[in-house]
């Protein structure tokens, strides 16, 4: 390979790693920071953990615009990934429930910019010099569990910490943006022009509203593990234990997932991401023991890990190729944005008035529906492609 592709490479696995390590630091710990230090009720806890995925929904295709129209992603992604640094140390300053929210909304803003605008970097530069995106995304899951894993046992001396390695990560992540590859945008300058066409677009919504039922709990339960595992008699270490080998699980089944879709098919391996999900949250529900919990905590792998690359290039394949990224835009901002929003204040809603486990059969209930639509989806690609045949007899 050459140096400087390397280079590269290595520069972008870097910021997925220190990126994905702040995030790891702070979402999956948040709730039970929220919950212990500032004793929050779950309704609170619930509208502030998913102030980020409804901010996301709207500052996305905004961020996404705002680096078309200046052409300069690198300088967006770096000041976006340093200042959403900054503001998680409000957390430290400020306490309350109102302060709170403020500081959560501050922070999803400018973090809002990071992943879409990094993931269209590092797509159109593996697509260029013939590499797997997902060599380089698997980083992202790496540093993730690695974060949770220390975080986990870091909290058990000063819950604070997690604002701390959220700020250092970001700022590090900040430096290492500057230096990712670029080229001259040949994307639509204007996102808005191709909405009206994909929104007529059958497949497009009905995958979207796979992703919102399916994909959102897999999202949301980010923010609800941590309190499931210590409703289940869990430290913090032990939350630790259980999102490292939840998260790292994601990284084997993400490097097989091109060999999988290739044999089985995208809708197939979506479907069975699903199916997985579901397994996982009717376990969860019946109240299962910690070292079950443990134990099966690599259904992530198969879940999350498998149906990120298949959602991408589903999308990416029943899109025309002029409005392909409106349609990922779209695909993030609502697909992923709407779903974690929903399902993490729902839920938070739910373990008010009931339990954690009550939550995950809300996610259950959601997956169930999410699978009719995929088996329907297969049988119209199954319709679709007996009818041609059958029209040349």
């Amino acid at each position: 390979m050459d140096k400087h592709i390397k280079r590269n490479i290595l520069t972008m696995q870097g910021f997925y790693l220190l990126t994905f390590f702040g995030v790891g630091s702070l979402y999956p710990l948040l709730s039970v920071y929220l919950s212990e230090v500032e004793h929050l009720n779950g309704v609170q806890i619930g509208t502030i953990m998913s102030i980020n995925p409804i901010v996301m929904i709207f500052f996305q295709p905004l961020w996404g615009m705002v680096s078309d129209k200046m052409n300069a992603p690198i300088k967006i992604l770096t000041i976006t990934t340093f200042i959403a640094g900054i503001f998680a140390l409000g957390y430290t300053f400020f306490n309350g429930y109102v302060w709170l929210f403020i500081i959560a909304i501050a922070v999803a803003i400018f973090q809002s910019a990071i992943i879409p605008i990094s993931d269209s970097l590092s797509i159109k530069y593996t697509s260029k010099v013939k590499m797997n995106y997902g060599n380089i995304r698997l980083f992202g899951s790496l540093g993730f569990g690695i974060a949770v894993f220390v975080m986990g046992r870091l909290s058990e001396w000063n819950p604070k910490v997690i604002f701390y390695s959220f700020f250092v990560s970001l700022l590090l992540a900040s430096f290492l943006a500057i230096k990712m590859p670029t080229e001259n945008s040949s994307r639509n300058q204007n996102l808005l022009s191709g909405v009206k066409e994909i929104l007529v677009h059958k497949k497009f919504l009905i995958f979207l509203a796979i992703t919102f039922l399916v994909f959102g709990p897999n999202l949301a339960n980010n923010n609800y593990f941590g309190l499931f595992i210590e409703d289940r008699g869990g430290t913090y270490t032990g939350i630790g234990i259980a999102f490292l080998i939840a998260v790292l699980s994601e990284i084997p089944f993400m490097r097989v997932a091109g060999n999988w879709i290739h044999r089985f098919g995208l809708l197939q391996v979506a479907t069975f991401a699903g199916a997985v999900s579901l397994v996982r949250w009717l376990l969860y529900f019946t109240e299962p023991s910690l070292w079950l919990i443990y134990s099966t905590a690599i259904i992530q792998g198969f879940s999350i890990g498998l149906f990120i690359p298949a959602g991408l290039q589903y999308i990416r394949d029943i899109t025309p190729v002029h409005i392909t990224a409106t349609a990922i835009t779209l695909y993030s901002a609502f697909g992923n944005g709407v779903g974690n929003w929903f399902c993490t204040f729902i839920g938070g809603i739910i373990y008010e008035k009931f339990n954690i486990y009550t939550v995950y059969l809300f996610f259950s209930l959601l997956s169930v529906i999410g699978l009719f639509l995929c088996f329907w989806l297969l049988k119209d690609e199954k319709e679709s492609a007996v009818t041609p045949s059958t029209a040349k007899l």
